[in-house]
């Protein structure tokens, strides 16, 4: 895997590992956060991985040992995929998930899949509001991020042709697209987005097509004009967070040498990422959520390495 050739930014240690959320005949695709003193973890339950019956639910924990059943989001006829926590500034919670309908498999070659992206509010995390669609249909805001009063998501076509595009919004609600075309080579898709202390933005970018390989962006405000290095590898739901003295970590689904969840530095001054810690897991995984607290590094993830596809919540230690 391309990395520095001087020492990583950060060494990992691998800490407790729970088994969290193993009620559904498959529980994936997580993100997680702490909120009003709890940490609350979001995933997907559903028959399988392609299963048109997903729901979301939300597990809470005050102390990142013992997790209970806080929520669960559903729609009749629709698989809900993808959540993923956003922290706004009026102290709610904001959660974004696809809602993906139609079957094209089905009898008759069916209406093809047709994906909306919904969002949800709420004050404590367990009593959710109504559902408002966001953004465009058929182009699927992944991820979010708050800074300087406004929210911003970048989104990727889910249809040819193949773009991710930047939404900004004042409200969390009113998406309207900021960058158009934000990439366009190698069906680019989910991504990781934070900001910071200085402004300066940066997503980890994933792509399934070409070389595959997984794209670092950055940008100044106003965040029109991105410079884009090539990683050099493949990753899978990325998730990217900052920590507190300005270090960049990752979370992501590697392929090289076999499917694993792992933790890894970011350095976008050189343009690499570096492996720090794998998690226990192998198969059908990845898809992390990442908290940093207290310092330590807590991840979420899914894996099917035991009996059945699983959420775990893993405690990783960061040093210099």
């Amino acid at each position: 895997m391309p990395s520095s050739t001087d020492s990583p930014l950060v060494t990992a240690r691998l800490g407790t590992v729970r088994r969290i959320g193993d009620t559904a005949g498959h529980s994936a695709f997580t993100d997680l956060v702490r909120h009003r003193g709890r940490w609350l973890c979001a995933f997907r339950e559903g028959a399988g991985h392609l299963s048109d019956d997903g729901a979301i639910r939300v597990l809470a924990s005050t102390d990142g040992r013992d997790w209970a059943p806080l929520a669960r989001l559903e729609r009749p006829a629709t698989d809900l995929r993808d959540p993923r926590f956003v922290a706004r500034p009026d102290g709610r919670l904001q959660l974004l998930a696809a809602a993906v309908t139609g079957d094209p498999t089905g009898p008759g070659a069916g209406p093809a899949k047709s994906f909306r992206t919904l969002t949800w509010l709420s004050a404590d995390g367990q009593r959710w509001g109504e559902p408002t669609p966001v953004g465009e249909r058929d182009i699927w805001v992944w991820q979010a991020a708050w800074h300087a009063g406004a929210m911003y998501g970048i989104g990727y076509a889910t249809r040819e042709p193949r773009f991710v595009r930047l939404y900004r919004s004042g409200d969390g609600l009113d998406l309207q697209p900021t960058v158009d075309t934000l990439f366009l080579d190698g069906y680019p898709n989910e991504s990781g987005l934070v900001f910071g202390p200085d402004g300066t933005a940066t997503c980890l970018l994933r792509r399934d097509r070409e070389t595959a390989t997984a794209q670092l962006g950055r940008a100044r405000p106003p965040y029109r004009h991105w410079t884009w290095t090539d990683l050099g590898v493949q990753v899978g739901g990325p998730a990217l967070l900052g920590l507190p003295d300005g270090r960049l970590v990752a979370g992501v689904r590697l392929l090289d040498g076999g499917p694993r969840t792992a933790v890894c530095a970011v350095d976008p001054h050189r343009g690499n990422l570096t492996e720090l810690v794998t998690l226990p897991s192998g198969g059908d995984c990845g898809y992390p959520g990442l908290d940093w607290h207290d310092g330590v590094l807590r991840v979420s993830y899914y894996s099917s390495h035991e009996e059945r596809t699983c959420v775990y919540l893993a405690e990783v230690t960061l040093d210099r």
